[in-house]
């Protein structure tokens, strides 16, 4: 191959190769040939991952909102510290609401186990977003405590958005 027939790069990311003159009537045009480029394994993993997670993007919400506190915590941590002072009662409040629920529409059985669980979920995060914002997210335990967190409402939502 001499260098008129070598593979030049376009700006559309195909290869076009340049064929020789032909022979026959003067004034042809030469053939032009585009070849795609092939994608790179790298490019498939990733477009494959990322429609993998486009259609479990419902199953994912505890995920996305576990990942959302966990860095809400940490730009709290951050950027205003001060903010344990407000999040500490927070947590209180699945507490809270669990006796007034409890007051106006008493429960027995399965539906008082639900609430409790629920509120122990509840009070499980927001006393976890607290510490983290007060102590910073590498602290300790809080990685393992997140990720139980996480274990625990990734394995309730199916169940939960079953039941409707």
């Amino acid at each position: 191959m001499n260098s008129r027939t070598r593979a030049r790069l376009l700006k559309t990311g195909a290869h076009t190769v340049q064929i020789p003159r032909t022979r026959g009537r003067r004034g042809m045009s030469p053939y032009v040939v585009v070849v795609p480029e092939r994608p790179s394994l790298t490019h498939e993993a990733t477009a494959m991952l990322l429609r993998w997670l486009w259609r479990s993007r419902a199953g994912l919400v505890p995920t996305g909102v576990a990942l959302g506190a966990l860095l809400l915590g940490v730009l709290l941590h951050l950027l205003a510290p001060w903010a344990v002072w407000l999040l500490a009662p927070l947590a209180a409040a699945p507490l809270a609401w669990l006796t007034l629920a409890h007051r106006s529409h008493p429960a027995h059985g399965p539906a008082l186990a639900w609430r409790a669980g629920l509120t122990a979920v509840a009070l499980s995060v927001l006393a976890q977003l607290a510490a983290t914002v007060a102590y910073g997210p590498l602290t300790g335990g809080l990685g393992v405590w997140w990720l139980l967190n996480l274990l625990v409402a990734q394995t309730v939502w199916p169940v939960l958005r079953r039941t409707r």
